[in-house]
């Protein structure tokens, strides 16, 4: 069952088009890679999806619901977000910033039970995090905090989850375990968005991969399927020379 479809979105800030009729949607089990240079609207789309923005023009539908007919709480129990950068008002604990992502599931009155906390514990524990539970969230590294947002995200329990480039900021290690956690995810029959600027991340890791280019969705489908010489070439204007071998694909510069 579809969980989220995007029908003939549009968005323009000024005189500026930046999203032109994009449609798409996201099933049980998709790891999506979203690539695009900048400026591309990729950030744009994944706040559209979220409910966080207004398209000027088309509809989101979760669950076959249109998403300006749900409120927030409803939202997150449904989709878990992963912003690039987030700084909290005050100085809370690791654990307690991976503990809000319970908040959709159990409201603001209700303190982590057993359960919740044994959720908390595994995501750090899957994360390689499980030593920082005490430290300070504003005291850690860029990356360190950007694997402490993923656990919160995971602690939410939503079937699809929203991630705006995740391995920014992360050490080569923590890369290639987040990249394995989000295909074992997608394995389980949850939903993955990832944007990022890294083609290669996206043919080691992804089942699908959607492409924008100057607001429009030009590619929907197989990494291997859509991402070659000529792509890298249109989005990013420098030539490379594509090479496949032994199942993987590698671009050089020419």
């Amino acid at each position: 069952m579809t969980r989220l479809q995007a029908e003939r979105l549009s968005y323009r800030i000024g005189n500026r088009q930046v999203l032109n009729g994009i449609s798409l949607t996201i099933n049980p089990g998709d790891n999506i890679a979203l690539l695009g240079a900048n400026g591309a609207g990729k950030s744009t789309l994944l706040r559209i999806l979220l409910g966080l923005l207004a398209p000027t023009a088309g509809q989101v539908s979760l669950q076959s619901q249109p998403m300006p007919t749900l409120n927030r709480r409803s939202i997150a129990r449904h989709l878990a977000y992963v912003p690039q950068h987030h700084v909290p008002g005050f100085p809370f604990s690791v654990f307690h910033i991976v503990a809000q992502g319970r908040l959709p599931t159990t409201g603001l009155m209700h303190a982590p039970d057993r359960a919740d906390e044994e959720l908390i514990e595994q995501a750090l524990h899957d994360l390689g995090i499980a030593h920082l539970a005490a430290r300070i969230y504003t005291d850690l590294s860029g990356g360190e905090r950007q694997l402490v947002l993923i656990a919160r995200a995971l602690v939410q329990r939503a079937q699809v989850l929203v991630l705006d480039e995740p391995i920014t900021g992360l050490d080569y290690g923590h890369q290639l375990r987040l990249l394995a956690l989000l295909e074992q995810l997608a394995e389980q029959g949850l939903s993955v968005v990832s944007s990022t600027h890294r083609p290669d991340q996206a043919l080691a890791s992804a089942n699908r991969a959607w492409v924008l280019h100057e607001g429009r969705l030009i590619a929907d489908g197989s990494p291997r399927d859509v991402i070659d010489s000529d792509l890298m070439q249109r989005l990013y204007q420098v030539k490379v020379r594509q090479i496949d071998a032994d199942g993987h694909r590698f671009f050089i510069p020419c």
